[in-house]
């Protein structure tokens, strides 16, 4: 698999050379200072370099010349780096440090900047997107100005190692096709669905958005034309596009000639290919994703034989470097289920948290509904990060899961170097013991009890230098206090990865095969545990709509008496309780019991759920409002980047404002595309409609007085913040160097939120810019207020962070504040 992904990142490079570039500069020769900045999972971040820049002390670099000075008074210099053979710079300084280079243009230009192995740069001041992993397809349109250009790139801690390369591309028009990072199904030859999806980046290198774009797909002579949606300024966006594959009848390499056309001209045109297989092999399927709109893929292992209606699905989670396809290929098929590998959005992607969680699930259903397994017999296994991905899923959703299978698998973020944390669990600051509790729900080990729900085979190499088996031994150890179900084995001398058997190990799907879930029916003890109902509300006829404390753990133990018909139910942080339909049959009067105290004495179910809320006692409720926290929305501040988000750039402030709204949008939607492999709609405020982006989610950038959409969506929000302040409540901050991060309900849709990104002043909106909300696990609060001064001091610079309570109101409860 990793071979495969190796091949796969040099053809990227080679289509990028061969049909993106007429011409291109490679940087041999640039200057580096570090460590300077500290970036992790968590809201907190320092960085003196761009602290430097914000407060306009940042002086042009030379050889030399002293950057900063450090924590422990030392200074650090700039120092000269030369790329080596590769044409990659590698340096000590590199690790958590920056890269000055500068180009010198004889007037003004276009291009591709093409930088892989950072974690972000600045080109003249402008914030660009970073390419961390060396994927290799990061390439951002840029307009060079005549004469000194300068670009600043952020280096993480791998930079030292890896190195970084960088280039300029001179594309030869500027609005084309890029063919890299493509997403493309496969062509299944005995299946008929037309059309088939597939993804494509569309590059706009001109100073204006670009609309009435269309693509043209040609299969041998039968076309599909798709309707792409517009570009902004110097910008890129992954699309979809439609074929028609329906005149292939043979297997093997399909060309699909790809025009793209603008007010009915050609533009530009490119050929690629797909692969065309039986059903009996391995294949990639794609579909459009409900969080963004965009296309993803798939992989799967078909059953062999064909599926039948008593077939087992297997769900299988890929590690860190892994495509879903090479996930998939790893195991030979079975005779008695189908397996299917979602992407994590991309091959490091998400951890399988955030974004990743919910691509795993709409693989999940996508796998439910096209092979239609036995509803008992649906198991979810995965390697390395999949492992940890297993250990997750299958906490997070107990009674979807027959069995589970960890293979070399670490069991939390936090617990795993990986982590990049700075935050320590055992942290007294009530700061930082906020922003470690909006990360509560990736926590397994207090969602352990979970594990109940099904069987669990922990599968590890007792040579793994990679994740030490001690994490399965400490899973073992978790279990064995509570759980009668699971089996372990350590695989002698076995490493990381040792052969397809890592995963394709028999006795797993031997433990799998005698394993299935229970009936709703059969079920009469439930132990429930969630730190965040939204994300994981219910384990099959009993659940948590709300809770008493946003984000701590909230759990219930339910006993059934079907001879008696009765439900005896303790709670823990559980503001609304609620009985799904199949505790009894319809219409059976029962007894509710909750924390010792009779509720009901004859309950009655029918269709939907039967809600009880706790003020001073239990009491039989009604559903409590759509407006209200709940399953359907909870928070916190990365929830909302969800329902096919639209990103709304502020125009009513001043020209600096202006830009830097429309920067950070952009950023933010070049760090999207290349994290989660998606794509956004980027809009100005004068363009947002209501009405055309109803129950989406909304993503604003600027505040009060330099975003008109703020008077619509947030004139309710208990923050408000414009030029010069920001309320929370009834406490102002003043002055222009404070930036926050909030979530509210979109007021006209029942399940969309708002995410704000604003500060009061320009400096506080650039305090915003670099900061990590779509890494994987990171934990962020409804709302998180701090000055510039957070990028220098890290926590001492934070002013409050916490949680809205059910009625999106605030809580002082659950607000902390600056130490």
């Amino acid at each position: 698999m990793k071979k495969n992904l190796y091949i796969c990142c040099f053809l990227w490079l080679m289509c990028v050379t061969n049909g993106l570039a007429q011409d291109n500069y490679a940087f041999t020769e640039g200057l580096v200072v570090g460590p300077c900045h500290q970036y992790g999972r968590e809201a907190i971040y320092t960085d003196q370099v761009t602290y430097q820049i914000i407060q306009k002390t940042f002086v042009t670099p030379a050889e030399g010349k002293t950057a900063l000075t450090d924590a422990k008074g030392q200074e650090l210099k700039w120092q000269k780096v030369v790329a080596d053979t590769s044409k990659r710079f590698r340096s000590s300084a590199m690790s958590n440090g920056y890269l000055y280079l500068t180009y010198n243009s004889p007037k003004e230009k276009v291009a591709l900047l093409h930088v892989a192995g950072q974690a972000g740069l600045y080109l003249n001041g402008v914030p660009r997107g970073g390419d961390a992993n060396r994927y290799g397809y990061m390439y951002s349109p840029v307009k060079l100005k005549k004469g000194l250009n300068e670009i600043l790139v952020r280096v993480g801690m791998g930079g030292r190692f890896q190195g970084v390369t960088a280039e300029l591309i001179f594309p030869e028009k500027n609005i084309l096709l890029s063919t890299p990072d493509i997403t493309l199904p496969y062509i299944v030859l005995q299946e008929k669905t037309q059309p088939l999806l597939g993804g494509i980046v569309l590059f706009n290198l001109t100073d204006k958005a670009v609309s009435n774009l269309q693509i043209k797909a040609n299969i041998q002579g039968k076309e599909v034309i798709t309707n792409v949606p517009a570009i902004t300024a110097f910008n890129s966006r992954k699309v979809g596009f439609q074929m028609d594959a329906s005149a292939v009848s043979q297997k093997g390499e399909i060309a699909c000639e790809l025009t793209l056309i603008q007010n009915g001209k050609n533009v530009d045109q490119k050929t690629i290919t797909l692969q065309a297989v039986n059903n009996s092999e391995h294949y990639s399927g794609t579909f459009v994703s409900a969080i963004d709109g965009s296309v993803q893929y798939y992989g799967v292992a078909p059953q062999k034989g064909g599926h039948t209606d008593t077939a087992s699905l297997f769900l299988s989670v890929h590690g860190a470097g892994v495509e879903a396809i090479g996930q998939a290929r790893a195991y030979k098929p079975k005779d008695w289920g189908t397996l299917i590998a979602p992407t994590n959005r991309r091959p490091r992607g998400f951890n399988w948290e955030d974004w990743g969680r919910l691509d795993a699930l709409e693989v999940l259903e996508i796998g439910k509904n096209k092979f239609k397994p036995h509803p008992q017999k649906i198991y979810l296994t995965g390697h390395s990060m999949g492992g940890h991905g297993t250990w997750y899923l299958g906490a997070t959703y107990p009674g979807k899961w027959a069995g589970i299978a960890p293979c070399a698998g670490y069991p939390t973020l936090m617990g795993y170097g990986s982590a990049d944390g700075k935050i320590p669990e055992n942290s007294t600051n009530k700061i930082e013991q906020m922003l470690l509790r909006a990360s509560n729900q990736s926590n397994v080990m207090e969602l352990a009890r979970n594990y109940k729900a099904s069987g669990v085979y922990i599968l590890h190499g007792d040579a793994d230098r990679t994740v030490s088996v001690e994490y399965a031994r400490t899973m073992r150890n978790t279990l064995g206090a509570f759980h009668n179900d699971f089996s372990y084995y350590e695989y002698p001398n076995g490493s990381h990865w040792y052969g397809d058997h890592s995963v394709d190990w028999d006795p797993l799907f031997d433990f799998f095969k005698w394993h299935r879930s229970p009936k709703v029916e059969d079920l009469d003890v439930i132990d429930f545990t969630t730190a965040n109902p939204a994300i994981s509300s219910n384990y099959h006829w009993a659940g948590i709509e709300q809770q008493q404390k946003p984000l701590n753990y909230s759990r219930i133990q339910a006993k059934r008496n079907v001879v008696n018909k009765s439900i005896v139910v303790t709670t823990e942080n559980v503001q609304t309780f609620m009985i799904l339909p199949g505790a009894f049959p319809k219409g059976t009067a029962f007894k509710l019991s909750l924390d010792g105290t009779e509720v009901c004495s004859s309950c009655v179910l029918g269709d939907t759920p039967l809600y009880f809320t706790k003020t001073e006692k239990w009491a039989s409720s009604e559903k409590p409002s759509l407006t209200h926290k709940g399953s359907h929305r909870n928070g916190t501040f990365k929830a909302a980047f969800n329902h096919r988000m639209v990103f709304v750039y502020g125009t009513t402030g001043t020209k600096e404002e202006n830009e830097w709204a429309y920067n950070k949008a952009r950023y933010d939607a070049e760090t999207w595309y290349y994290r989660g492999n998606g794509a956004v709609d980027v809009v100005s405020d004068k363009e947002f409609s209501a009405s055309a982006y109803a129950d989406r989610g909304v993503v604003i950038f600027g505040n009060a007085t330099t975003n008109s959409t703020w008077a619509s969506l947030l004139s309710q929000s208990p923050i408000q913040v414009q030029r010069g302040s920001i309320k929370v409540g009834t406490e102002t901050l003043t002055g222009d160097n404070i930036g926050a991060y909030f979530t509210y309900p979109r007021p006209d849709s029942p399940v969309a939120s708002v995410a704000v990104i604003t500060g009061s002043g320009l400096a506080g909106m650039l305090a915003t810019e670099s900061n990590q909300y779509f890494t994987g696990g990171s934990g962020f609060p409804d709302y998180f207020i701090f000055g510039t001064g957070m990028l220098k001091e890290g926590t001492a610079g934070v002013k409050m962070a916490g949680f809205f309570n059910n009625n999106w109101q605030l809580d002082q409860a659950d607000i902390v504040k600056a130490q």
